[in-house]
């Protein structure tokens, strides 16, 4: 089997981290187990804990990719605007990689509730109390969202659509507002939100954002 080829060549890690994340999908943090994982890698969970020390080890690996896969997503969205204008650009730049951290949560909720689970850190580093030097949540140097926000509002500035007196902290504020809509609509009062009234909270959010800004 594939799983098995693969922990031959060393890669049994690899292997383990994936299958928690195909876990992770549509079961969130609490279907990410060792028991679990090592049996769609084809080993005995014991073989696991030559990679990772404990469960909360092998969430955290999970939980970086997860976070990962958000911050593809939204730097994919960014990438993918096509303006002329320097500013315009860099403005809907800003509202897509809303649009998608938002589009995430929804598309994947396991995924969205595992990233932000609390053991979201870089892959086999220990846990730091404090943000890291790229900010909390980033799987690498400006994967993260926050590090991705961050670079956004920096180009703002940079273009001088931001003043520069009123940037520092810019990011949280920005990134709570997202954060806490994509968290209400996945796991809160707003779940099953319908289309109409999804969109309407959407563009509310997003434009309050904007207009602080």
């Amino acid at each position: 089997m594939a799983t098995s080829r693969a922990y031959h060549h060393g890669n049994l890690r690899e292997a383990l981290v994936a299958g928690g994340v195909d876990l992770a999908r549509t079961g969130g943090p609490a279907a990410v187990v060792l028991r679990a994982v090592s049996r769609r890698a084809g080993v005995s969970h014991n073989a696991a804990y030559r990679h990772f020390a404990n469960h909360e080890d092998l969430l955290a690996a999970v939980a970086a990719r997860c976070m990962e896969k958000l911050g593809r997503l939204m730097l994919a969205r960014s990438a993918a605007v096509d303006l002329p204008d320097e500013v315009a650009a860099a403005r809907a730049r800003l509202d897509a990689i809303g649009r998608a951290y938002i589009d995430f949560a929804l598309a994947e909720p396991g995924w969205f509730r595992t990233a932000f689970c609390g053991t979201a850190t870089p892959e086999g580093e220990a846990r730091h109390d404090g943000p890291s030097h790229d900010g909390p949540g980033c799987e690498g140097p400006g994967e993260g969202p926050y590090a991705i926000l961050s670079a956004h509002l920096d180009e703002l500035v940079r273009l001088g659509a931001f003043p520069a007196d009123r940037r520092p902290g810019a990011e949280y504020a920005a990134w709570s507002a997202v954060h806490g809509l994509s968290d209400l609509l996945v796991e809160g009062p707003l779940r099953g939100l319908p289309g109409a009234e999804l969109r309407t909270a959407v563009e509310a959010v997003l434009s309050t954002v904007a207009r602080g800004l």
